[in-house]
């Protein structure tokens, strides 16, 4: 699949987009940002509490708790603000 991020998270992490092939037990939005927080210093500082981030599957706002088998694209951005 691949992982796009948003604003601060791009930031930390250092890339805008790639792809990614967790293992088979990455099976949610939360068991995947706990994975990638396991890629470097970057992804950790990105997801330090990842509860925070936002995601979206195939362009469509998905909970944390919601699984990732099929997905093409996931996107992590920081929470929003409207005005």
């Amino acid at each position: 699949m691949k992982a796009v991020y948003f604003a601060w998270v791009r930031e930390r992490i250092g890339k805008t987009e790639e792809i990614l092939l967790p293992p088979a037990e990455v099976a949610t939005v939360a068991d995947l940002i706990a994975w990638l927080k396991q890629k470097g210093e970057g992804y950790d500082a990105a997801f330090e509490n990842g509860s925070t981030i936002r995601a979206a599957i195939d362009h469509t706002h998905v909970k944390h708790d919601a699984a990732i088998a099929g997905a093409r694209e996931i996107a992590f951005f920081p929470p929003m603000t409207g005005g």
